[in-house]
C-alpha cells in the first residue's frame, strides 16, 4: 500500500486525499461534496479516499487525529490540510489556488 500511495501523491496534478471512516457522520456528508468537486474539476484533480481503520500506518504517518481530514498533495509534497467538512466552493477555490 505504501509504495502505491507514494506513486499516487507524486502526481503533477493535485491529489486530494480524504482520510475517512465508515462510522463517521461528517465523512458521509463530505462524500457527495467530493463527488461534486470531481465533477467540476474533472481531470485537473485526483481524489483518493483512505479508510483510517484499514490504513492505520498511513493515517499515523500523516498524523491524522480526526476524520474527515483532507490533505492536498502535488508532486509528492503536502500543500494543504484541514479537518472537517468544507463546502464545494471552498474546496474548489483551495485546489485551484495550488494548480
Amino acid at each position: 500500500m505504501k509504495s502505491s500511495f507514494s506513486n499516487i501523491i507524486d502526481s503533477n496534478i493535485p491529489v486530494l486525499v480524504d482520510f475517512y471512516a465508515d462510522w463517521c457522520g461528517p465523512c458521509k456528508m463530505l462524500a457527495p461534496i467530493l463527488k461534486e468537486v470531481k465533477d467540476e474539476l474533472g481531470e485537473q484533480i485526483k481524489i483518493v479516499k483512505i479508510d483510517v481503520d484499514k490504513n492505520q500506518n498511513l493515517a499515523s504517518k500523516y498524523q491524522v487525529r480526526g476524520v474527515p481530514t483532507m490533505l492536498l498533495f502535488k508532486e509528492g509534497k503536502q500543500l494543504w490540510r484541514q479537518s472537517g467538512v468544507l463546502q464545494k466552493i471552498d474546496l474548489v477555490n483551495i485546489i485551484n489556488s495550488y494548480r
